[in-house]
C-alpha cells in the first residue's frame, strides 16, 4: 500500500539561525566538548528541555489557578449565603418586644449567641413569620442616634 505523504507527519528536522552571546558559545562548545556531541546536540538537548519544562510549569500553574478558582467560588457561595441571611434579617420586622431569655438564642443580626438570661429583644412581625431574637447592641435606633 503506497504510503499518502499529507498524512504523515514533517519528520524532517529545521534548520534554525540564532545569535547567541560569544560567553554563550564558549559555554556551548565547552559542554559540547565535554560531552564530545556536536554543539547542535547539546542545543536541540537543552531547548526541548526547557520546551518540556515551560509546559510542565504552564500545567502546575493551571492546576493551581483552577483550585484557587474553585475556593474563591466555594467562599463567594459561603458568604452569599451568609449575607443572605443576614442582609434583611428584620425585614418585616414592625416591632420589638424587650425580654429575657429563658435559653441562648442566636442574634438575627450579627450572628453573636446570647446566653440565657441575657435581655434581648424579641422581633414582632405581622403574621404567621419566623420570630427573630436582637441583642441590645443590634437594635435598630432612631435616625441620628449613636450605638
Amino acid at each position: 500500500m503506497a504510503s499518502n505523504k499529507r498524512d504523515e507527519p514533517d519528520r524532517k528536522e529545521r534548520v534554525l539561525h540564532t545569535r547567541v552571546p560569544a560567553v554563550l558559545e564558549e559555554e556551548l562548545k565547552r559542554l559540547a566538548g565535554s560531552l564530545r556531541v556536536p554543539i547542535s546536540n547539546v542545543v536541540r538537548t537543552i531547548l526541548e528541555d526547557a520546551v518540556s519544562a515551560a509546559d510542565a510549569v504552564g500545567r502546575v500553574a493551571e492546576d493551581e489557578l483552577r483550585g484557587v478558582a474553585r475556593r474563591l467560588e466555594q467562599q463567594r457561595t459561603r458568604l452569599s449565603r451568609v449575607a443572605g441571611k443576614r442582609a434583611a434579617p428584620l425585614a418585616g420586622v414592625i416591632g420589638f418586644q424587650p425580654l429575657v431569655l429563658a435559653v441562648a438564642a442566636e442574634c438575627a443580626v450579627c450572628g453573636r449567641v446570647l446566653p440565657a438570661g441575657e435581655s434581648a429583644f424579641l422581633g414582632v412581625r405581622d403574621g404567621a413569620a419566623p420570630k427573630s431574637i436582637v441583642g441590645p447592641e443590634c437594635l435598630p435606633r432612631k435616625t441620628g442616634e449613636g450605638r
